[in-house]
Protein backbone atom coordinates (compact mmCIF):
# COMPACT_ATOMS: atom_id res chain seq x y z
CA UNK A 1 0.00 0.00 0.00
CA UNK A 2 1.29 3.23 -0.98
CA UNK A 3 2.27 5.87 1.69
CA UNK A 4 1.21 9.39 0.51
CA UNK A 5 3.48 12.10 1.29
CA UNK A 6 1.94 15.75 2.15
CA UNK A 7 3.09 18.39 -0.18
CA UNK A 8 5.70 20.28 0.55
CA UNK A 9 4.66 24.10 -0.07
CA UNK A 10 7.39 27.02 0.46
CA UNK A 11 5.11 30.50 0.84
CA UNK A 12 6.55 34.23 0.62
CA UNK A 13 4.17 36.38 1.49
CA UNK A 14 4.21 39.84 -0.14
CA UNK A 15 3.34 42.66 2.05
CA UNK A 16 2.84 46.16 0.85
CA UNK A 17 3.20 48.96 2.91
CA UNK A 18 0.92 50.66 4.65
CA UNK A 19 -0.43 54.17 4.39
CA UNK A 20 2.93 56.88 4.66
CA UNK A 21 3.46 60.30 4.41
CA UNK A 22 3.34 61.50 1.44
CA UNK A 23 6.15 62.36 -0.93
CA UNK A 24 7.13 66.09 -0.96
CA UNK A 25 9.46 68.35 -2.76
CA UNK A 26 11.14 69.13 1.01
CA UNK A 27 9.47 66.55 2.93
CA UNK A 28 11.08 63.25 3.87
CA UNK A 29 12.70 61.51 0.71
CA UNK A 30 12.31 58.14 -0.23
CA UNK A 31 14.26 55.99 2.12
CA UNK A 32 13.01 58.00 5.52
CA UNK A 33 9.21 58.86 5.14
CA UNK A 34 7.71 57.04 8.08
CA UNK A 35 3.93 56.11 8.25
CA UNK A 36 1.46 57.98 9.09
CA UNK A 37 -0.86 57.52 12.31
CA UNK A 38 -3.25 55.75 10.37
CA UNK A 39 -0.42 53.56 8.79
CA UNK A 40 0.89 52.68 12.13
CA UNK A 41 -3.05 51.54 13.21
CA UNK A 42 -3.01 49.39 9.60
CA UNK A 43 0.39 47.66 10.72
CA UNK A 44 -1.08 46.40 13.87
CA UNK A 45 -4.27 45.03 12.17
CA UNK A 46 -1.88 42.99 9.71
CA UNK A 47 -0.45 41.29 13.52
CA UNK A 48 -3.29 38.72 13.48
CA UNK A 49 -3.92 37.68 9.96
CA UNK A 50 0.30 37.48 9.01
CA UNK A 51 1.19 35.83 12.43
CA UNK A 52 -1.64 33.03 11.80
CA UNK A 53 0.80 32.09 8.52
CA UNK A 54 3.38 31.51 11.33
CA UNK A 55 6.40 32.60 9.06
CA UNK A 56 9.75 31.56 10.16
CA UNK A 57 10.90 34.98 9.08
CA UNK A 58 10.23 38.50 8.25
CA UNK A 59 12.32 40.76 5.54
CA UNK A 60 11.50 44.22 4.30
CA UNK A 61 12.47 46.63 1.91
CA UNK A 62 14.95 48.86 3.70
CA UNK A 63 12.48 51.69 2.92
CA UNK A 64 11.03 52.93 6.63
CA UNK A 65 7.65 52.67 5.73
CA UNK A 66 7.93 49.24 4.79
CA UNK A 67 9.80 48.39 8.41
CA UNK A 68 7.44 49.95 10.01
CA UNK A 69 4.64 47.76 8.48
CA UNK A 70 5.87 44.43 9.25
CA UNK A 71 7.59 45.48 12.61
CA UNK A 72 4.76 44.53 15.14
CA UNK A 73 4.36 41.11 13.23
CA UNK A 74 8.00 40.70 13.98
CA UNK A 75 7.91 41.84 17.74
CA UNK A 76 4.55 39.61 17.89
CA UNK A 77 6.68 36.64 16.68
CA UNK A 78 9.61 37.45 18.49
CA UNK A 79 11.52 37.89 15.12
CA UNK A 80 14.05 40.76 13.65
CA UNK A 81 12.69 42.28 10.42
CA UNK A 82 15.92 41.85 8.14
CA UNK A 83 16.31 44.50 5.07
CA UNK A 84 17.17 43.39 1.45
CA UNK A 85 18.23 45.90 -1.12
CA UNK A 86 16.62 43.87 -3.91
CA UNK A 87 13.00 44.49 -2.24
CA UNK A 88 12.95 48.76 -2.66
CA UNK A 89 11.10 50.40 -4.61
CA UNK A 90 11.03 50.71 -8.66
CA UNK A 91 14.25 53.32 -8.93
CA UNK A 92 11.70 55.19 -11.91
CA UNK A 93 14.43 57.84 -12.91
CA UNK A 94 12.10 60.85 -12.00
CA UNK A 95 13.29 63.74 -10.28
CA UNK A 96 10.43 64.79 -8.03
CA UNK A 97 7.14 65.87 -9.89
CA UNK A 98 3.38 66.13 -8.57
CA UNK A 99 2.33 64.99 -11.75
CA UNK A 100 4.14 61.43 -11.92
CA UNK A 101 1.03 59.51 -13.22
CA UNK A 102 1.58 60.12 -17.02
CA UNK A 103 5.49 58.72 -16.38
CA UNK A 104 4.01 55.90 -14.98
CA UNK A 105 1.18 55.29 -17.84
CA UNK A 106 3.81 55.01 -20.09
CA UNK A 107 6.31 53.24 -18.47
CA UNK A 108 3.35 50.25 -17.80
CA UNK A 109 2.99 50.40 -21.79
CA UNK A 110 6.10 49.95 -22.52
CA UNK A 111 7.70 48.53 -20.28
CA UNK A 112 11.31 48.53 -21.50
CA UNK A 113 11.22 52.06 -21.57
CA UNK A 114 13.92 53.28 -18.79
CA UNK A 115 14.01 57.28 -17.63
CA UNK A 116 17.82 57.41 -16.79
CA UNK A 117 19.22 56.36 -14.62
CA UNK A 118 16.35 54.77 -13.79
CA UNK A 119 15.27 51.30 -14.08
CA UNK A 120 12.67 50.06 -16.83
CA UNK A 121 9.75 48.17 -15.56
CA UNK A 122 11.24 44.88 -17.16
CA UNK A 123 14.19 45.21 -15.46
CA UNK A 124 12.28 45.71 -12.02
CA UNK A 125 10.51 42.32 -13.22
CA UNK A 126 13.54 40.68 -13.67
CA UNK A 127 15.06 41.92 -9.84
CA UNK A 128 11.77 41.53 -8.13
CA UNK A 129 11.38 37.65 -9.39
CA UNK A 130 14.84 37.09 -8.59
CA UNK A 131 14.42 38.58 -4.77
CA UNK A 132 11.05 36.72 -4.34
CA UNK A 133 13.20 32.80 -5.49
CA UNK A 134 15.74 34.04 -3.42
CA UNK A 135 13.47 34.26 -0.21
CA UNK A 136 11.66 31.15 -1.32
CA UNK A 137 15.30 29.18 -1.92
CA UNK A 138 16.46 30.25 1.34
CA UNK A 139 13.21 29.59 3.27
CA UNK A 140 12.19 25.62 1.30
CA UNK A 141 8.95 24.29 2.89
CA UNK A 142 8.13 27.16 5.20
CA UNK A 143 7.02 30.61 5.17
CA UNK A 144 8.62 34.72 5.35
CA UNK A 145 7.07 37.51 5.23
CA UNK A 146 8.40 40.44 2.71
CA UNK A 147 7.81 44.17 2.96
CA UNK A 148 7.39 46.08 -0.04
CA UNK A 149 5.96 48.82 -2.51
CA UNK A 150 2.78 48.62 -4.75
CA UNK A 151 5.01 48.44 -7.94
CA UNK A 152 7.71 46.14 -6.81
CA UNK A 153 4.87 43.87 -6.16
CA UNK A 154 2.90 44.35 -8.77
CA UNK A 155 6.03 43.80 -11.32
CA UNK A 156 6.80 40.50 -9.53
CA UNK A 157 3.60 39.45 -9.83
CA UNK A 158 3.93 40.55 -13.79
CA UNK A 159 7.11 38.68 -13.92
CA UNK A 160 5.14 35.24 -12.32
CA UNK A 161 3.01 36.06 -15.12
CA UNK A 162 -0.29 36.89 -13.42
CA UNK A 163 -1.93 39.50 -15.49
CA UNK A 164 -1.71 42.69 -13.79
CA UNK A 165 -1.41 46.20 -15.52
CA UNK A 166 -0.92 49.71 -14.22
CA UNK A 167 -4.71 50.06 -13.51
CA UNK A 168 -4.40 46.60 -11.09
CA UNK A 169 -1.32 48.85 -10.25
CA UNK A 170 -2.96 52.34 -9.34
CA UNK A 171 -5.83 50.39 -7.18
CA UNK A 172 -3.80 48.34 -5.02
CA UNK A 173 -4.51 49.01 -1.54
CA UNK A 174 -2.17 49.90 1.65
CA UNK A 175 -1.58 48.01 3.21
CA UNK A 176 -2.03 44.85 0.57
CA UNK A 177 -0.97 40.93 0.99
CA UNK A 178 -0.22 38.35 -1.81
CA UNK A 179 0.97 35.17 -1.11
CA UNK A 180 3.13 33.90 -3.56
CA UNK A 181 3.02 29.45 -3.70
CA UNK A 182 5.54 27.62 -4.73
CA UNK A 183 5.57 23.76 -4.80
CA UNK A 184 8.81 23.70 -6.11
CA UNK A 185 12.12 25.76 -6.67
CA UNK A 186 11.60 26.39 -10.21
CA UNK A 187 8.28 26.26 -10.40
CA UNK A 188 5.55 29.39 -10.39
CA UNK A 189 3.61 30.34 -7.72
CA UNK A 190 0.08 30.27 -6.96
CA UNK A 191 -0.97 33.59 -6.34
CA UNK A 192 -3.83 34.90 -4.24
CA UNK A 193 -4.26 38.76 -2.72
CA UNK A 194 -6.26 42.00 -2.97
CA UNK A 195 -8.30 42.68 -6.16
CA UNK A 196 -6.60 39.40 -7.87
Amino acid sequence: MAVEVPAVHTDVVLVRHAVAVPFTADGPGELTRPLTGDGLRQALELVEPLTALRPVAVWSSPYRRAIQTVEPTARALGLTVHTRVELREWDDGLRYTDDWEPHYARSWADPSYARPPGESLDQLSTRAVGVVRALAGEHAGRVVVAAGHGTFIARALCGFGVPVDWAFSRRMPMPAIYRLRFAGPRDGPAVTGDGL
